[in-house]
């Protein structure tokens, strides 16, 4: 059985089918991508995934267990978690502050441990930290706890909003366009990243535009297009699939 399936989903807004019928399977410690032209329905599927968005009819499964129609913050809590396509940290936080709002999904102390600063809190607060400071020397970040956001390199801060969605305990991570704004350099280092975190026993989701990225990271790839999928298959077999050249490259048909 796949890690997360998902089943002939379709999401509509209107009379517009955003997603339709679309499926694919993710196995444990995979890296996927899903590729397509802007519109396509990539980031509608990761809110559905994450269940910003409702789903209108299909199924989607994380470890045999359904998931659809799941309430967001319920969808972290199983062990799935996400960045966005625009970075969304707190720029006047510190790096570690950053990352320790992830750690505050799972939370045991209560409003009065808070205000009193009780035992438990103290010794919970202290639980995260030494957490999100482990993550952080993880992912090469140690040198960077105490420094504001706003003053990292943009690559780094894609790392701290990563290093955040590992704070969740998150089992999937769900990448929207890591690459976007980075150098070649930046965008070297980020596949080397992902690696890493792959090889550390997290899996991965991908929504990508740089080829390179995806060409080189990806176990598998599936492209959608208005919608809908239209192919699957190695990253080999999607650079020579001429479906996809139309689509998303923007190449010619070829004569028949």
């Amino acid at each position: 059985m796949a890690y997360l399936k998902v089943n002939s989903i379709t999401k509509q807004f209107g009379g517009l089918v955003a997603v339709d019928k679309v499926s694919f399977e993710v196995e444990k410690d995979e890296i996927v991508s899903i590729i397509g032209p802007n519109g396509a329905g990539k980031t509608t599927i990761f809110n559905m995934l994450t269940g910003v968005y409702g789903i209108d009819s299909g199924e989607i499964t994380f470890d045999g267990t359904p998931i659809h129609n799941t309430m967001p913050q319920n969808i972290v809590d199983i062990g799935i978690s996400r960045t966005f396509q625009n970075i969304r940290l707190f720029p006047n936080m510190r790096v570690i502050e950053n990352v320790l709002v992830g750690t505050h999904i799972r939370t045991k102390y209560g409003f009065i441990d808070t205000l009193f600063r009780t035992p438990r809190y103290k010794r919970e607060e202290a639980q995260k930290t030494l957490r999100a400071i482990e993550i952080l020397n993880s992912i090469g970040l140690g040198n960077r706890i105490n420094d504001y956001a706003q003053n990292l390199p943009y690559g780094e801060q894609r790392k701290v909003e990563i290093a955040r969605a590992i704070a969740t305990d998150a089992k999937i991570i769900l990448l929207d366009e890591p690459a976007a704004g980075m150098n070649p350099q930046e965008s070297e280092e980020l596949l080397r990243f992902i690696r890493e975190l792959r090889d550390k026993g997290y899996t991965i989701i991908l929504i990508e535009h740089d080829m390179n990225v995806v060409m080189n990271i990806s176990d598998r790839i599936y492209v959608i297009d208005h919608g809908k999928k239209i192919a699957e298959g190695l990253p080999a077999d999607i650079a020579g699939n001429q479906q996809v050249i139309e689509a998303y490259l923007g190449g010619v048909k070829k004569d028949a």
